[in-house]
């Protein structure tokens, strides 16, 4: 029991000295020290429970921030794995993507993507209300993961990449509007047709 318990510590020790962490603990520092936080679905249960998470990490949370986290769609699906008759057990595979945008100064896109979670769980036809109850348990799970996710992706960020965005999304935007302006003088300065004349008699 004492060499068992020895081996655990030490384990723990080790884990600990090369930087792993234990899921929910430590710290989670953000560069982004100021966000603004919005979605589609502005009080759905993922954009508050990762609004908490971020104020709980000790990000300032509010309109007009430097930075825009932006939820753009959250999609939730369900598929069976394995089909089962009346009163039996089925397999069902559950899906969460969710679609993001980081936001920097001229409400200009630094970044675009997605997180994504899966899940298995078991229905059981037999017990009809302990299933659903189950598959709800298993969908908060799926959220806290995405939420805890989007934390991840948030603390990689460091303010040189944040800068180095910002300059691309600024050298696109102008690039963008120098096409637009030079589509506009060209079609200023095209001769209009002049309307046919029928010759006079």
């Amino acid at each position: 029991m004492i060499k068992r318990n020895l081996l655990v510590m030490g384990l723990a020790v080790l884990l600990s000295a090369c930087g792993f962490q234990l899921r929910g603990t430590g710290t989670t520092e953000l560069a982004i020290t100021e966000l603004d936080l919005s979605a589609r679905d502005a009080y759905g249960d993922t954009v508050k429970m990762l609004r908490d998470t971020l104020e709980n990490s000790g990000v300032k949370v509010y309109n007009g921030a430097p930075y825009k986290l932006v939820l753009t769609s959250e999609q939730q699906s369900q598929r069976s794995l394995s089909y089962a008759g009346a009163g039996r057990s089925a397999e069902y595979e559950l899906n969460n993507v969710l679609n993001y945008e980081i936001r920097g100064q001229n409400n200009l896109v630094l970044l675009d993507d997605k997180l994504q979670v899966q899940k298995v769980y078991l229905h059981d036809g037999n017990n009809i209300t302990g299933s659903d109850q189950e598959s709800s348990e298993v969908r908060g799970e799926m959220r806290r993961d995405l939420v805890q996710r989007m934390m991840l992706r948030l603390q990689q960020l460091t303010p040189a990449q944040l800068d180095q965005l910002q300059q691309t999304a600024d050298a696109r935007a102008k690039a963008e509007a120098d096409a637009l302006e030079a589509a506009r003088k060209a079609e200023a300065e095209t001769p209009q047709q002049s309307p046919m004349q029928i010759p006079s008699e």
